[in-house]
């Protein structure tokens, strides 16, 4: 007996070793080397003298930083929960159709999200570019004129959000229907009996069953959206004026082209801490509200 358990122990040890092994290396070991630069103020590649929590301090009063926080926070506002209703609204009418119809309507929606960031933000660039951009006669329609979004400080940060949840829907779309999908038929055809009407179906059945895969949704668009970069870095460069300057711009900008490895491991760091918090945060308040 004590033989066949060390066997079963050694072979529950060589599956794990791998995943323990590559968590490690690539994943623990640097999150540990980056809180133990933030107390420092090393370059990015060399050791540096402790400094405690100057950095921390420097945080405090670097207006740019709190410019960073302010767009992180703005940017969640502007994704998270529209992007979670409109996934949500896509998914319902998609379930309602059938066969090859609604195959060819879900590649259509999750075709996005398979392209790379850099194509993405390439194809509305120059939709939106204000000589030859195809969308300008529809933005002129609601405005009087073209608007050169990407170097608006008012349609920046609006534009990019809306680029986003284009982007990344797609993968949204299928949890709400596998989630959809999830929901006995049998459910529905006794709330029929019971002389429910299809809104009050959705309210009293579809609603409450959906609600972990809605509180999944919305925990990862928070982290998501608070790791934006791609999309600001690449479409407006973190301007103009800032506007669209956010943390992760931060981070690069200290670290890759100011050298300060310390300092840029105390924003990284402040990051880290605030996506752990905030997203756990809301996960435990989404499923206390979904057990009422």
């Amino acid at each position: 007996m004590l033989e066949n358990r060390r066997k079963k122990n050694l072979v529950a040890l060589s599956m794990v070793a791998p995943f323990v092994i590559v968590f490690a290396v690539f994943f623990l070991y640097p999150t540990l080397k980056m809180f133990e630069l933030s107390f420092t103020n090393a370059p990015l590649i060399g050791d540096g003298e402790w400094v405690g929590l100057d950095n921390y301090r420097r945080l405090l009063g670097d207006r740019i930083f709190k410019t960073s926080l302010w767009n992180n926070a703005y940017f969640v506002l502007l994704t998270v929960v529209p992007t979670t209703v409109i996934a949500l609204g896509i998914a319902l009418m998609i379930n309602r159709l059938s066969g090859r119809l609604q195959a060819l309507v879900m590649v259509l929606f999750f075709l996005p999200y398979v392209l790379p960031v850099s194509v993405v933000t390439q194809i509305w660039a120059w939709m939106l570019d204000f000589q030859f951009g195809v969308l300008q006669p529809v933005i002129a329609v609601f405005v009087g004129k073209p608007v050169a979004v990407f170097k608006n400080p008012d349609w920046v940060m609006p534009m990019i959000a809306a680029v986003t949840i284009w982007w990344t829907n797609g993968f949204n779309v299928l949890l709400f229907i596998a989630g959809l999908r999830n929901i006995p038929s049998e459910l529905y055809e006794a709330a029929a009996l019971d002389g429910a009407t299809k809104r009050q179906q959705f309210r009293r059945v579809t609603w409450p069953l959906l609600w972990p895969v809605t509180a999944l949704v919305l925990t990862l668009q928070l982290i998501l959206q608070l790791k934006i970069f791609d999309q600001v870095y690449l479409l407006s460069g973190g301007g103009p004026f800032n506007s669209s300057f956010v943390l992760l711009m931060q981070v690069y900008r200290e670290a890759f082209q100011l050298n300060h490895g310390g300092y840029s491991s105390a924003v990284a760091t402040v990051l880290f801490v605030l996506i752990a918090v905030v997203s756990v945060l809301q996960f435990q308040l989404l499923r206390i509200g979904g057990r009422r």
